[in-house]
């Protein structure tokens, strides 16, 4: 089992930035992969920016450039900065872990991005 706590979301306007941090209740180092997801209002859940087990990283076309993915192994926490956000940004952030055949989230935290 893997317990994962996001924090950081909230209210922002158009432009600003947000920081958004997720910590694993076991070593990040033994994830397949481990990232970021986000579901909109009405819309599927889709992947923001990932870790692969290689330490490559993938992200979205719409945040490429914005959003900067970011880890502390001592810590056992991902980073996902955020930077110029857009109301298309506004979601659920969600963090999760893979790891073999697993696949565990977090919560999610609430990230607005008003005009």
């Amino acid at each position: 089992q893997v317990q994962l706590v996001e924090s950081g979301g909230g209210l922002v306007q158009a432009g600003g930035s947000l920081r958004l941090s997720c910590a694993a209740s076991r070593s990040i180092n033994g994830a397949n992969a481990m990232g970021w997801y986000r579901q909109a209002p009405g819309k599927q859940r889709e992947l923001v920016a990932t870790y692969n087990g290689d330490g490559s990283t993938n992200y979205s076309d719409s945040v490429k450039d914005r959003f900067t993915i970011s880890r502390d192994n001592a810590k056992n926490t991902v980073y996902l900065q955020m930077n110029s956000l857009k109301p298309e940004d506004t979601a659920v952030y969600y963090c999760n872990y893979k790891v073999m055949l697993y696949s565990y989230w977090g919560l999610g935290t609430r990230v607005t991005v008003s005009s």
